[in-house]
Protein backbone atom coordinates (compact mmCIF):
# COMPACT_ATOMS: atom_id res chain seq x y z
CA UNK A 1 0.00 0.00 0.00
CA UNK A 2 2.78 2.33 0.86
CA UNK A 3 4.49 1.79 -2.47
CA UNK A 4 1.24 2.38 -4.36
CA UNK A 5 0.74 5.65 -2.55
CA UNK A 6 4.28 6.76 -3.31
CA UNK A 7 3.87 6.02 -7.01
CA UNK A 8 0.58 7.88 -7.04
CA UNK A 9 2.17 10.86 -5.26
CA UNK A 10 5.06 10.97 -7.74
CA UNK A 11 2.71 10.86 -10.73
CA UNK A 12 0.66 13.64 -9.16
CA UNK A 13 3.81 15.77 -8.65
CA UNK A 14 4.92 15.10 -12.23
CA UNK A 15 1.57 16.15 -13.64
CA UNK A 16 1.68 19.34 -11.48
CA UNK A 17 5.19 20.19 -12.67
CA UNK A 18 4.16 19.56 -16.27
CA UNK A 19 1.10 21.82 -15.95
CA UNK A 20 3.23 24.49 -14.22
CA UNK A 21 5.78 24.36 -17.05
CA UNK A 22 3.05 24.67 -19.66
CA UNK A 23 1.47 27.63 -17.87
CA UNK A 24 4.86 29.39 -17.44
CA UNK A 25 5.63 28.87 -21.12
CA UNK A 26 2.27 30.33 -22.05
CA UNK A 27 2.86 33.33 -19.80
CA UNK A 28 6.26 33.98 -21.41
CA UNK A 29 4.79 33.66 -24.86
CA UNK A 30 2.04 36.15 -24.00
CA UNK A 31 4.60 38.66 -22.72
CA UNK A 32 6.82 38.49 -25.86
CA UNK A 33 6.43 41.71 -28.00
CA UNK A 34 4.92 41.34 -31.38
CA UNK A 35 7.19 41.68 -34.38
CA UNK A 36 6.56 44.92 -36.36
CA UNK A 37 4.98 44.47 -39.72
CA UNK A 38 7.46 44.56 -42.57
CA UNK A 39 7.18 47.39 -45.12
CA UNK A 40 8.24 46.69 -48.65
CA UNK A 41 9.50 49.84 -50.47
CA UNK A 42 8.68 50.09 -54.12
CA UNK A 43 10.48 51.91 -56.93
CA UNK A 44 10.63 55.72 -56.67
CA UNK A 45 8.64 57.72 -59.17
CA UNK A 46 10.55 61.01 -58.42
CA UNK A 47 13.53 62.21 -60.46
CA UNK A 48 16.59 63.81 -58.80
CA UNK A 49 16.17 67.54 -58.11
CA UNK A 50 17.92 69.64 -60.78
CA UNK A 51 18.94 73.33 -60.21
CA UNK A 52 18.68 75.40 -63.38
CA UNK A 53 22.07 76.31 -64.82
CA UNK A 54 21.40 80.04 -64.60
CA UNK A 55 20.47 79.79 -60.92
CA UNK A 56 23.51 77.64 -60.17
CA UNK A 57 25.81 80.11 -61.96
CA UNK A 58 24.21 83.10 -60.22
CA UNK A 59 24.62 81.45 -56.83
CA UNK A 60 28.27 80.64 -57.51
CA UNK A 61 29.02 84.21 -58.57
CA UNK A 62 26.99 85.62 -55.66
CA UNK A 63 28.86 83.95 -52.84
CA UNK A 64 32.20 84.66 -54.49
CA UNK A 65 31.18 88.30 -54.93
CA UNK A 66 30.18 88.52 -51.26
CA UNK A 67 33.52 87.04 -50.21
CA UNK A 68 35.46 89.50 -52.38
CA UNK A 69 33.42 92.49 -51.14
CA UNK A 70 33.81 91.35 -47.54
CA UNK A 71 37.55 90.94 -47.95
CA UNK A 72 37.81 94.37 -49.59
CA UNK A 73 35.80 95.92 -46.76
CA UNK A 74 38.04 94.33 -44.13
CA UNK A 75 41.17 95.49 -45.95
CA UNK A 76 39.82 99.04 -46.25
CA UNK A 77 38.94 99.14 -42.56
CA UNK A 78 42.39 97.88 -41.61
CA UNK A 79 44.03 100.48 -43.85
CA UNK A 80 41.83 103.22 -42.35
CA UNK A 81 42.69 102.01 -38.84
CA UNK A 82 46.43 102.06 -39.54
CA UNK A 83 46.39 104.97 -41.99
CA UNK A 84 49.04 106.78 -39.93
CA UNK A 85 51.49 104.05 -40.99
CA UNK A 86 50.10 102.83 -44.32
CA UNK A 87 49.68 106.22 -46.03
CA UNK A 88 53.20 107.49 -45.23
CA UNK A 89 54.61 104.23 -46.60
CA UNK A 90 52.59 104.59 -49.81
CA UNK A 91 53.63 108.23 -50.19
CA UNK A 92 57.26 107.21 -49.62
CA UNK A 93 56.86 104.57 -52.32
CA UNK A 94 55.54 107.19 -54.77
CA UNK A 95 58.38 109.57 -53.93
CA UNK A 96 60.87 106.76 -54.42
CA UNK A 97 59.42 106.01 -57.84
CA UNK A 98 59.86 109.68 -58.72
CA UNK A 99 63.47 110.23 -57.64
CA UNK A 100 65.01 106.79 -58.14
CA UNK A 101 66.42 107.79 -61.59
CA UNK A 102 68.59 110.37 -59.78
CA UNK A 103 69.85 107.69 -57.39
CA UNK A 104 70.66 105.34 -60.27
CA UNK A 105 72.48 108.17 -62.03
CA UNK A 106 74.64 108.86 -58.96
CA UNK A 107 75.34 105.14 -58.55
CA UNK A 108 76.55 104.92 -62.15
CA UNK A 109 78.78 107.89 -61.41
CA UNK A 110 80.58 105.82 -58.75
CA UNK A 111 78.78 106.88 -55.55
CA UNK A 112 77.64 104.20 -53.13
CA UNK A 113 73.89 103.60 -53.21
CA UNK A 114 73.33 104.47 -49.56
CA UNK A 115 75.14 107.78 -49.87
CA UNK A 116 73.42 108.55 -53.18
CA UNK A 117 70.01 107.88 -51.59
CA UNK A 118 70.82 110.15 -48.67
CA UNK A 119 71.93 112.92 -51.04
CA UNK A 120 68.72 112.66 -53.07
CA UNK A 121 66.50 112.71 -49.96
CA UNK A 122 68.29 115.78 -48.53
CA UNK A 123 68.14 117.52 -51.92
CA UNK A 124 64.41 116.84 -52.24
CA UNK A 125 63.81 118.30 -48.78
CA UNK A 126 65.81 121.38 -49.74
CA UNK A 127 63.78 121.91 -52.92
CA UNK A 128 60.49 121.57 -51.04
CA UNK A 129 61.67 123.97 -48.34
CA UNK A 130 62.69 126.56 -50.94
CA UNK A 131 59.34 126.35 -52.73
CA UNK A 132 57.38 126.72 -49.49
CA UNK A 133 59.60 129.62 -48.37
CA UNK A 134 59.14 131.57 -51.60
CA UNK A 135 55.39 130.97 -51.60
CA UNK A 136 55.11 132.00 -47.95
CA UNK A 137 57.13 135.19 -48.49
CA UNK A 138 54.96 136.19 -51.45
CA UNK A 139 51.78 135.62 -49.46
CA UNK A 140 53.17 137.57 -46.48
CA UNK A 141 54.19 140.51 -48.65
CA UNK A 142 50.84 140.79 -50.40
CA UNK A 143 48.56 139.94 -47.49
CA UNK A 144 48.02 143.58 -46.47
CA UNK A 145 47.06 144.65 -49.98
CA UNK A 146 44.73 141.69 -50.33
CA UNK A 147 43.11 142.47 -47.00
CA UNK A 148 42.50 146.06 -48.13
CA UNK A 149 40.96 144.74 -51.34
CA UNK A 150 38.71 142.41 -49.32
CA UNK A 151 37.49 145.34 -47.21
CA UNK A 152 36.87 147.36 -50.36
CA UNK A 153 35.00 144.47 -51.92
CA UNK A 154 32.82 144.04 -48.84
CA UNK A 155 31.97 147.75 -48.93
CA UNK A 156 31.00 147.41 -52.59
CA UNK A 157 28.73 144.50 -51.66
CA UNK A 158 27.18 146.64 -48.92
CA UNK A 159 26.47 149.46 -51.40
CA UNK A 160 25.03 147.01 -53.90
CA UNK A 161 22.70 145.56 -51.27
CA UNK A 162 21.37 149.07 -50.58
CA UNK A 163 21.12 150.40 -54.14
CA UNK A 164 20.60 147.16 -56.06
CA UNK A 165 17.47 145.15 -56.67
CA UNK A 166 17.29 143.95 -53.06
CA UNK A 167 16.99 147.51 -51.62
CA UNK A 168 18.12 146.31 -48.22
CA UNK A 169 18.03 148.81 -45.37
CA UNK A 170 20.89 149.59 -43.03
CA UNK A 171 19.18 147.66 -40.25
CA UNK A 172 18.87 144.54 -42.41
CA UNK A 173 22.50 144.81 -43.51
CA UNK A 174 23.60 145.27 -39.90
CA UNK A 175 21.53 142.23 -38.90
CA UNK A 176 23.26 140.15 -41.59
CA UNK A 177 26.69 141.35 -40.44
CA UNK A 178 25.82 140.63 -36.79
CA UNK A 179 24.63 137.14 -37.71
CA UNK A 180 27.91 136.50 -39.52
CA UNK A 181 29.87 137.83 -36.54
CA UNK A 182 27.88 135.63 -34.16
CA UNK A 183 28.60 132.62 -36.35
CA UNK A 184 32.31 133.40 -36.32
CA UNK A 185 32.28 134.03 -32.56
CA UNK A 186 30.42 130.80 -31.91
CA UNK A 187 32.87 128.85 -34.01
CA UNK A 188 35.81 130.54 -32.27
CA UNK A 189 34.46 129.55 -28.87
CA UNK A 190 34.82 125.92 -29.88
CA UNK A 191 38.48 126.28 -30.73
CA UNK A 192 39.49 125.89 -27.08
CA UNK A 193 37.66 122.59 -26.93
CA UNK A 194 39.60 121.35 -29.95
CA UNK A 195 43.09 122.19 -28.78
CA UNK A 196 43.72 118.55 -27.90
CA UNK A 197 42.50 117.40 -31.31
CA UNK A 198 44.74 119.93 -33.06
CA UNK A 199 47.71 118.82 -30.98
CA UNK A 200 47.02 115.19 -31.86
CA UNK A 201 46.75 116.05 -35.55
CA UNK A 202 50.05 117.94 -35.44
CA UNK A 203 51.67 114.97 -33.74
CA UNK A 204 50.34 112.65 -36.46
CA UNK A 205 51.67 114.95 -39.17
CA UNK A 206 55.14 115.04 -37.59
CA UNK A 207 55.15 111.25 -37.19
CA UNK A 208 54.02 110.79 -40.79
CA UNK A 209 56.75 113.15 -42.00
CA UNK A 210 59.49 111.13 -40.33
CA UNK A 211 58.00 107.84 -41.54
CA UNK A 212 57.99 109.20 -45.10
CA UNK A 213 61.55 110.47 -44.70
CA UNK A 214 63.07 107.24 -43.42
CA UNK A 215 60.92 104.96 -45.60
CA UNK A 216 61.93 106.88 -48.73
CA UNK A 217 65.59 106.54 -47.86
CA UNK A 218 65.36 102.79 -47.23
CA UNK A 219 63.25 102.21 -50.36
CA UNK A 220 65.94 103.94 -52.41
CA UNK A 221 68.90 102.33 -50.65
CA UNK A 222 67.63 98.78 -49.99
CA UNK A 223 64.60 98.47 -52.26
CA UNK A 224 65.94 95.34 -54.00
CA UNK A 225 66.48 93.51 -50.71
CA UNK A 226 63.09 94.57 -49.36
CA UNK A 227 61.35 93.31 -52.49
CA UNK A 228 63.26 90.01 -52.39
CA UNK A 229 62.06 89.51 -48.80
CA UNK A 230 58.46 90.22 -49.86
CA UNK A 231 58.70 87.72 -52.73
CA UNK A 232 59.94 85.00 -50.34
CA UNK A 233 56.66 85.31 -48.41
CA UNK A 234 54.83 83.76 -51.38
CA UNK A 235 54.70 79.98 -52.00
CA UNK A 236 57.62 78.68 -54.06
CA UNK A 237 55.42 77.92 -57.06
CA UNK A 238 54.12 81.51 -57.14
CA UNK A 239 57.34 83.44 -56.51
CA UNK A 240 58.25 83.91 -60.16
CA UNK A 241 54.77 85.20 -61.01
CA UNK A 242 54.76 87.46 -57.92
CA UNK A 243 58.18 88.87 -58.84
CA UNK A 244 57.15 89.65 -62.42
CA UNK A 245 53.87 91.22 -61.24
CA UNK A 246 55.73 93.42 -58.77
CA UNK A 247 58.16 94.60 -61.42
CA UNK A 248 55.26 95.43 -63.78
CA UNK A 249 53.54 97.35 -60.96
CA UNK A 250 56.74 99.26 -60.22
CA UNK A 251 57.21 100.15 -63.89
CA UNK A 252 53.61 101.35 -64.14
CA UNK A 253 53.86 103.29 -60.89
CA UNK A 254 57.10 104.96 -61.95
CA UNK A 255 55.66 105.98 -65.33
CA UNK A 256 52.48 107.30 -63.70
CA UNK A 257 54.31 109.39 -61.10
CA UNK A 258 56.72 110.91 -63.61
CA UNK A 259 53.91 111.71 -66.04
CA UNK A 260 51.83 113.22 -63.23
CA UNK A 261 54.74 115.45 -62.19
CA UNK A 262 55.11 116.71 -65.76
CA UNK A 263 51.36 117.31 -66.02
CA UNK A 264 51.32 119.13 -62.67
CA UNK A 265 54.27 121.29 -63.68
CA UNK A 266 52.54 122.19 -66.96
CA UNK A 267 49.28 123.04 -65.16
CA UNK A 268 51.09 125.21 -62.64
CA UNK A 269 53.08 126.98 -65.36
CA UNK A 270 49.95 127.64 -67.43
CA UNK A 271 47.92 129.02 -64.52
CA UNK A 272 50.87 131.14 -63.36
CA UNK A 273 51.28 132.56 -66.88
CA UNK A 274 47.59 133.55 -67.08
CA UNK A 275 47.69 135.04 -63.58
CA UNK A 276 50.84 137.02 -64.38
CA UNK A 277 49.33 138.42 -67.59
CA UNK A 278 46.19 139.50 -65.73
CA UNK A 279 48.18 141.03 -62.88
CA UNK A 280 46.75 138.71 -60.21
CA UNK A 281 48.83 138.71 -56.99
CA UNK A 282 50.42 135.65 -55.37
CA UNK A 283 51.44 134.19 -58.73
CA UNK A 284 54.14 131.88 -57.32
CA UNK A 285 51.95 130.74 -54.40
CA UNK A 286 49.11 129.97 -56.81
CA UNK A 287 51.53 127.98 -58.98
CA UNK A 288 52.69 125.89 -56.00
CA UNK A 289 49.08 125.23 -54.99
CA UNK A 290 48.10 124.20 -58.53
CA UNK A 291 51.18 121.95 -58.76
CA UNK A 292 50.22 120.12 -55.58
CA UNK A 293 46.54 119.93 -56.53
CA UNK A 294 47.31 118.47 -59.95
CA UNK A 295 48.38 115.23 -58.29
CA UNK A 296 44.65 114.53 -57.87
CA UNK A 297 43.68 113.68 -61.46
CA UNK A 298 40.77 115.31 -63.28
CA UNK A 299 39.62 117.58 -60.44
CA UNK A 300 42.72 118.60 -58.49
CA UNK A 301 44.03 121.28 -60.85
CA UNK A 302 40.55 122.73 -61.32
CA UNK A 303 39.90 122.96 -57.59
CA UNK A 304 43.28 124.50 -56.84
CA UNK A 305 42.90 126.84 -59.83
CA UNK A 306 39.66 128.13 -58.34
CA UNK A 307 41.82 129.80 -55.67
CA UNK A 308 43.38 131.90 -58.43
CA UNK A 309 39.87 132.84 -59.60
CA UNK A 310 38.90 133.93 -56.08
CA UNK A 311 42.07 136.00 -55.71
CA UNK A 312 41.39 137.63 -59.09
CA UNK A 313 37.81 138.35 -58.04
CA UNK A 314 38.90 140.06 -54.83
CA UNK A 315 41.82 141.96 -56.33
CA UNK A 316 40.71 142.77 -59.90
CA UNK A 317 36.94 142.35 -60.03
CA UNK A 318 34.48 139.97 -61.75
CA UNK A 319 35.67 140.56 -65.34
CA UNK A 320 39.26 139.57 -64.63
CA UNK A 321 37.98 136.68 -62.50
CA UNK A 322 35.99 135.35 -65.47
CA UNK A 323 39.06 135.63 -67.70
CA UNK A 324 41.10 133.80 -65.04
CA UNK A 325 38.44 131.09 -64.89
CA UNK A 326 38.65 130.70 -68.66
CA UNK A 327 42.43 130.33 -68.42
CA UNK A 328 42.13 127.65 -65.73
CA UNK A 329 39.57 125.72 -67.80
CA UNK A 330 41.79 126.00 -70.91
CA UNK A 331 44.77 124.60 -69.00
CA UNK A 332 42.57 121.78 -67.69
CA UNK A 333 41.41 120.92 -71.22
CA UNK A 334 45.01 120.89 -72.43
CA UNK A 335 45.85 118.45 -69.68
CA UNK A 336 42.88 116.17 -70.32
CA UNK A 337 43.09 115.97 -74.13
CA UNK A 338 46.81 116.33 -74.84
CA UNK A 339 49.09 115.77 -71.86
CA UNK A 340 47.38 112.84 -70.17
CA UNK A 341 47.00 110.64 -73.31
CA UNK A 342 50.47 111.53 -74.61
CA UNK A 343 52.43 111.12 -71.37
CA UNK A 344 50.59 108.25 -69.70
CA UNK A 345 49.84 106.19 -72.79
CA UNK A 346 48.40 102.70 -72.70
CA UNK A 347 50.75 101.42 -70.01
CA UNK A 348 48.96 103.11 -67.13
CA UNK A 349 45.66 103.99 -68.80
CA UNK A 350 42.70 103.92 -66.43
CA UNK A 351 39.13 104.65 -67.48
CA UNK A 352 37.83 108.03 -66.22
CA UNK A 353 35.07 106.25 -64.30
CA UNK A 354 37.73 104.15 -62.58
CA UNK A 355 39.62 107.34 -61.70
CA UNK A 356 36.52 108.91 -60.16
CA UNK A 357 35.69 105.78 -58.17
CA UNK A 358 39.30 105.48 -56.99
CA UNK A 359 39.36 109.11 -55.83
CA UNK A 360 36.04 108.70 -54.00
CA UNK A 361 37.22 105.50 -52.30
CA UNK A 362 40.50 107.16 -51.33
CA UNK A 363 38.66 110.11 -49.79
CA UNK A 364 36.40 107.77 -47.81
CA UNK A 365 39.31 105.72 -46.50
CA UNK A 366 41.92 108.39 -45.79
CA UNK A 367 40.70 111.84 -46.81
CA UNK A 368 42.80 114.07 -49.09
CA UNK A 369 45.88 111.86 -48.69
CA UNK A 370 43.83 108.87 -49.83
CA UNK A 371 42.73 110.76 -52.93
CA UNK A 372 46.37 111.53 -53.74
CA UNK A 373 47.54 107.90 -53.63
CA UNK A 374 44.40 106.12 -54.86
CA UNK A 375 44.81 106.67 -58.61
CA UNK A 376 48.48 105.58 -58.92
CA UNK A 377 47.71 102.45 -56.89
CA UNK A 378 44.74 101.66 -59.13
CA UNK A 379 46.95 102.22 -62.20
CA UNK A 380 49.55 99.79 -60.83
CA UNK A 381 46.84 97.25 -59.97
CA UNK A 382 45.40 97.56 -63.47
CA UNK A 383 48.82 96.87 -65.00
CA UNK A 384 49.29 93.81 -62.77
CA UNK A 385 45.87 92.38 -63.72
CA UNK A 386 46.63 92.81 -67.42
CA UNK A 387 50.03 91.17 -66.93
CA UNK A 388 48.51 88.18 -65.12
CA UNK A 389 45.86 87.76 -67.81
CA UNK A 390 48.49 87.82 -70.54
CA UNK A 391 50.63 85.32 -68.62
CA UNK A 392 47.67 82.97 -68.10
CA UNK A 393 46.81 83.16 -71.81
CA UNK A 394 50.41 82.40 -72.74
CA UNK A 395 50.47 79.40 -70.40
CA UNK A 396 47.25 78.00 -71.90
CA UNK A 397 48.59 78.39 -75.42
CA UNK A 398 51.81 76.62 -74.40
CA UNK A 399 49.83 73.72 -72.90
CA UNK A 400 47.62 73.39 -75.97
CA UNK A 401 50.57 73.41 -78.38
CA UNK A 402 51.34 69.81 -79.49
CA UNK A 403 54.70 68.32 -78.65
CA UNK A 404 57.24 68.53 -81.42
CA UNK A 405 55.46 71.45 -83.10
CA UNK A 406 57.52 74.02 -84.92
CA UNK A 407 57.91 77.07 -82.59
CA UNK A 408 57.89 79.37 -85.60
Amino acid sequence: MTRAKDRQRRRSDERFAERFAQQWSQIRHDRRPEEPPSIQAGESNYAAAQVPFGMDLAAAWSWRFLVVVGAGYVVSRVIAKFSLVVLPLVIALLLSALVIPLVNLLVRAGIRRGIASLMVVIGSLAVIAVLITFAGQQVAQGADDLAAQVVKGLEQIRVWLKTGQLHASDNQINDYIKAAQDAVTTSNSKIVDRVTEVGTAVGHIVAAFFIILFATYFFLADGVRIWAWVVRLFPRASRQRADSSGRIAWTSLTAFVRATVLVAFTDALGVMLVAAILGVPFVFAIGVLVFLGAFIPMIGALLSGSVAVLVALVDQGPVVALVMLGGVVAVQQLEAHVLQPFLLGRLVSVHPLGVIVAIAAGVLVAGIAGALVAVPLVAALNAVVQHLNDSARTDREAEEEPLGADPD
